[in-house]
């Protein structure tokens, strides 16, 4: 389909990739480190797609250690125009059920030390993320996964915690005052450096548990989040088909698409060489 190039990065579940049909690794080299994987390019139902998984195969990455800027830069290298995130997550809601899906629409950051830009002295620039997700692809993606057959919620608050550990009662209790209604670990940077990118994201939620808000239950552990996971990696990759026949012919232009327009501090004159050619895939568009 004309314009569409969809980047996908897989988490918890979906190290192995999504299935796609004539699908080729590449290994492509960032300014910014080592990637998490090497990209797996394909297509489902005719559209292209680039696969990166988030902890790597075999899931040996945690989420800390991350080189989220590496992950974002090499996809934007390949082309991919629109970038869609499935990611394991716990509830905080008992309407959002183990097995549920939320196309999320509001992020938290509570993430501590990890890289969230790919500006810094010598490039400044200030993006907006009001509105952290792009409502095109959200709503795309909760209808794919209904018609895949899973129970998907069309709106949801993530927030992000560092981890690796899961919460305390006491911090789960007050992301639920919060607002929160799901609770992940890989979100943040990933969504801020989406943004900086010019790259519309999209969030899809695979909740594996609940959270330990519940006082009557035990907390949350490892192989209760695994099972519900493997369990649901096969809905998801079906709720991509979907969504790739969702997909309309030509893809319009989205206001994500030129987020650095009006975003960067830095006149030419002022800005450092070296940081400004490694953010040629990143913003390139905005800083010739």
């Amino acid at each position: 389909m004309a314009g569409w190039h969809i980047g996908v990065i897989g988490g918890s579940g979906l190290t192995e990739g999504i299935g796609l049909e004539d699908a080729q690794e590449i290994a492509v080299e960032s300014p910014f480190g080592e990637p998490s994987s090497p990209v797996v390019q394909g297509t489902l139902g005719g559209v292209r797609f680039s696969f990166l998984a988030r902890h790597d195969r075999g899931h040996r990455i945690p989420p800390s250690h991350i080189n989220y800027r590496a992950n974002i830069d090499v996809l934007k290298r390949c082309g991919v125009t629109d970038l869609v995130s499935l990611s394991a997550i716990g509830s905080l809601r008992e309407e959002y059920a183990p097995g549920h899906f939320i196309a999320v629409d509001q992020l938290i950051d509570r993430t501590q030390g990890r890289v969230g830009s790919f500006f810094g002295p010598g490039l400044v620039a200030h993006v907006s993320l009001a509105d952290p997700v792009c409502p095109r692809l959200a709503q795309m993606l909760a209808l794919a996964t209904h018609r895949a057959g899973g129970t998907v919620h069309p709106r949801g608050t993530y927030i992000a915690i560092e981890g690796p550990q899961f919460s305390t009662r006491a911090e789960s209790v007050m992301y639920r005052g919060w607002g929160a209604d799901v609770i992940g670990m890989t979100a943040f940077p990933e969504v801020r450096l989406a943004r900086e990118a010019e790259l519309p994201y999209a969030l899809l939620g695979m909740v594996t548990d609940y959270d330990s808000w519940r006082e009557e239950e035990a907390g949350v552990e490892a192989a209760e989040v695994f099972a519900t996971m493997h369990a649901n990696a096969a809905l998801a990759k079906a709720a991509l088909v979907e969504f790739a026949a969702l997909l309309p012919e030509e893809r319009e232009a989205s206001p994500i698409d030129t987020a650095l327009s009006h975003a960067l501090a830095t006149g030419p004159a002022a800005r450092d060489p070296k940081l400004v050619a490694m953010l040629d895939a990143v913003a390139g568009r905005a800083l010739r």
